[in-house]
C-alpha cells in the first residue's frame, strides 16, 4: 500500500468536469484506488465548471481511499476549469485528467518517475510509437487533430499530440504556466505548454493506453472556428507567427506534394558594381 495517510500531498490531480454526474462515479472510483497504491500521498480535485446536473454534490459526498475536494469555476470552459484547479494546488507535482480517464491509469507509473527524475512537463501523446489507440471517434475528428498538431508543434516543444487529457508538471512550473493561461476552450493545452516551453521547460512525451469513451462535450463542428481563433491568439500573445497550414495533413515526413512539386530556379545573382564606381561618391563627399 501506498503512504498516502503521511504528511502533505506529494501530488494533486486536477479533473475538470462539466456535467459528468454519469461517468464521475467510475472516473473517480478509478483513479482514487490507483493513488491509493502509489508510493506517495496524493489528492484530487474536482473542478465543477458550473454544472447543473448533480456532479458537486457527487463531489461533495466521495467517500473514498484518497481525498477529493471540490473547486468551483463557474466560467464556462475546459482551460478555464483546468487553470482553476492548478491555482489551486500546493503539491511539488501537479497534473490533470479527463474525468472519463480515457487515458489508462497505469501511465502515472512511468509518469510520476519521471516528474522525480526532474523532468519538469510529462503528457500522454496518443501518437507515440508505443501508445495504443482503441476506438478513436470519427475519422474527420482523427484527421482534424493530426492538422492541428502539425500546426501547433513548434509552440509546445515539438510533441506530436497536445491534446490528449493526461498532463503533469513540475508544481511551480505548473502554477506559473496556469497563473497565465487565457485560453478557456478545448485549445488551451497548447497555451498552457507554450508558457512551459517558454520559461525553457523541456516536455516529455510517454506511451498511454487510451480508449474513446462517449459522451465528449467537443463536436468538430460547432468548436473547429473557435479553437483556430484560439489558436491565433496564443501565437499572437507568444510572439509567433502563424504557420502555413497544409490543405490536406500529411503523415510522411516529406509531404506528397513537395515531392511532385517543379524544382525551384535558382534566383539570379545581383548584378557585381565596378570598384571604381562604388568609390565615387566617396571621392565626391570628400
Amino acid at each position: 500500500m501506498g503512504t498516502w495517510r503521511d504528511g502533505p500531498a506529494l501530488l494533486e490531480i486536477v479533473v475538470p468536469a462539466y456535467n459528468e454526474a454519469d461517468r464521475l462515479p467510475a472516473g473517480l472510483a478509478l483513479l482514487c484506488d490507483k493513488l491509493a497504491g502509489l508510493p506517495l500521498r496524493a489528492e484530487v480535485i474536482v473542478v465543477d465548471n458550473a454544472s447543473t446536473d448533480g456532479t458537486a454534490g457527487i463531489v461533495r459526498a466521495w467517500d473514498g481511499p484518497v481525498p477529493v475536494r471540490l473547486v468551483r469555476c463557474e466560467r464556462r470552459g475546459k482551460g478555464a476549469a483546468v487553470r482553476a484547479g492548478l491555482l489551486e494546488t500546493r503539491a511539488p507535482y501537479v497534473g490533470f485528467m479527463d474525468a472519463d480517464m480515457a487515458t489508462d491509469l497505469a501511465a502515472l507509473d512511468e509518469a510520476i518517475v519521471l516528474l522525480r527524475e526532474g523532468r519538469p512537463v510529462v503528457v500522454g501523446s496518443r501518437r507515440h510509437g508505443r501508445s495504443v489507440v482503441q476506438g478513436y471517434a470519427l475519422p474527420v475528428r482523427r484527421l482534424g487533430a493530426i492538422t492541428f498538431n502539425r500546426v501547433v508543434r513548434d509552440l509546445v516543444g515539438g510533441i506530436q499530440d497536445t491534446q490528449c487529457g493526461f498532463k503533469f508538471f513540475d508544481g511551480p512550473l505548473g502554477r506559473a504556466a496556469a497563473e497565465q493561461l487565457r485560453t478557456t476552450g478545448f485549445s488551451f493545452d497548447v497555451e498552457l505548454l507554450a508558457h512551459c516551453v517558454r520559461r525553457g521547460a523541456s516536455v516529455t512525451a510517454i506511451p498511454v493506453v487510451w480508449r474513446d469513451r462517449p459522451g465528449s462535450t467537443f463536436s468538430v463542428r460547432r468548436h473547429s472556428v473557435q479553437c483556430l481563433l484560439d489558436l491565433a491568439r496564443i501565437r499572437a500573445r507568444a510572439g509567433f507567427r502563424m504557420p502555413g497550414v497544409p490543405a490536406m495533413p500529411i503523415i510522411p515526413v516529406v509531404p506528397v506534394r513537395t515531392i511532385l512539386a517543379e524544382p525551384k530556379l535558382p534566383e539570379p545573382c545581383p548584378v557585381p558594381v565596378p570598384v571604381a564606381e562604388q568609390a565615387a561618391p566617396s571621392a565626391q563627399s570628400g
